[in-house]
């Protein structure tokens, strides 16, 4: 597997170039590939941390943000817009990227429980990292998602 570089980045810390790249990838797989019209850039990218996955050559593979309490729920840190580029699926990006993700979280947003949406196709993943999925089921953006949380 080729050098990989895992930062972690408050939106002010981002430069216009990393930004953008950002928007396109999550356009990329949200958008395009699942077919999903949607508000990407919702408000919420102010308040995270965020997390970018490159390559050797300085490209944009992987991404996820993470929100404190009280953006997306009022008493859990949560995880969101986590993505890969179909390029490096499959290479234990994704799984890496999680895992710093939740230490993240931890360390700097609080040792508090993290809750996720997670899309259905990616329950077996998450639970692997040790996320509980609830009864709580939807569609989100037309594709079905379950609630799951990570206790601390």
């Amino acid at each position: 597997m080729e050098h990989i570089n895992y930062l972690v980045k408050a939106f002010d810390e981002l430069s216009g170039a990393e930004v953008y790249q950002i928007g396109q990838l999550r356009q990329q797989v949200f958008i395009i590939e699942q077919d999903c019209n949607y508000l990407d850039f919702d408000g919420r990218d102010l308040h995270a941390l965020h997390l970018l996955v490159k390559n050797y050559k300085n490209e944009l593979v992987g991404y996820c943000r993470l929100l404190p309490q009280n953006i997306v729920y009022p008493s859990e840190n949560s995880i969101g817009r986590v993505v890969n580029a179909k390029a490096v699926r499959g290479q234990g990006i994704g799984r890496k990227m999680m895992e710093i993700a939740i230490k993240t979280c931890h360390e700097q947003l609080g040792k508090i429980c993290i809750r996720i949406s997670a899309q259905d196709y990616l329950v077996k993943f998450y639970q692997s990292l040790g996320f509980i999925a609830t009864d709580t089921r939807y569609l989100e953006d037309n594709l079905p998602h379950t609630e799951m949380y990570l206790p601390y």
